[in-house]
């Protein structure tokens, strides 16, 4: 459903009412899993990391909360530049997924420790080709590592979690290349300047406030 960024008030109310009877979802709570057993090795300067989750508002939002990071830019990942425009990746035809580009500091935050809270509390990883109440591949799970150590981390990570079957359902998320390109401005920040549009109350307030009740170490 592509009902959230553009429809009228009235319409997204009425669209989130039912989403929220209609499709499950666990965004009000984390789910509990161990930390990475191989993670990237602190380095000095900033690093970055792109990971996709469906609606890229909430991604964002709960990532700008993580100590240790120092931006967090919405945008599309996995197609070409020519392509990345919300009205195009709305298609589902660009090969696009939403995603979020991620600045940290690896000395503070290492990157399997934000691919725990990824897994744990941003999305649910068992979702294929959609988030709650979005549908299509451009909500896909995904993650595009940015260094051969990231992809290593990655690989690892989801080979534990299936492993150790810390999901009910088979882990989505694939591990994809292509470049990042930033979202058109009005979805910068969406979150934190809209915090009561209906969609940011239902689905994107209850996976802040579960990753600072399951992360409170992790809080900026």
């Amino acid at each position: 459903m592509m009902f959230k960024h553009a429809a009228p008030v009235a319409i997204v109310l009425a669209a989130v009412a039912i989403a929220a009877s209609a499709v499950p979802g666990r965004a009000e709570k984390a789910v509990a899993i161990p930390a990475p057993a191989r993670d990237a090795p602190p380095t000095p300067g900033m690093q970055t990391a792109v990971l996709a989750g469906g609606c890229f508002w909430g991604m964002e939002a709960v990532f700008e909360g993580v100590k240790g990071v120092r931006s967090v830019v919405s945008g599309y990942a996995g197609g070409t530049r020519d392509t990345a425009t919300y009205a195009a990746v709305s298609t589902e035809r660009t090969r696009h997924a939403e995603a979020i580009r991620i600045t940290y500091d690896p000395r503070v935050v290492s990157y399997g420790t934000l691919l725990r809270v990824y897994f744990s509390v941003a999305h649910d990883p068992t979702q294929v080709d959609g988030q709650y109440p979005d549908s299509g591949p451009s909500y896909r799970s995904a993650i595009f590592p940015q260094t051969p150590a990231q992809r290593m981390v990655a690989q690892t990570y989801i080979a534990q979690l299936s492993n150790t079957r810390a999901f009910a359902k088979p882990i989505a998320t694939k591990i994809e290349a292509g470049g990042f390109f930033p979202a058109e401005a009005e979805h910068q920040d969406f979150a934190r300047r809209n915090p009561n549009h209906p969609y940011i109350t239902r689905w994107d307030k209850p996976k802040v406030a579960a990753f600072k009740a399951a992360f409170p170490a992790l809080v900026g």
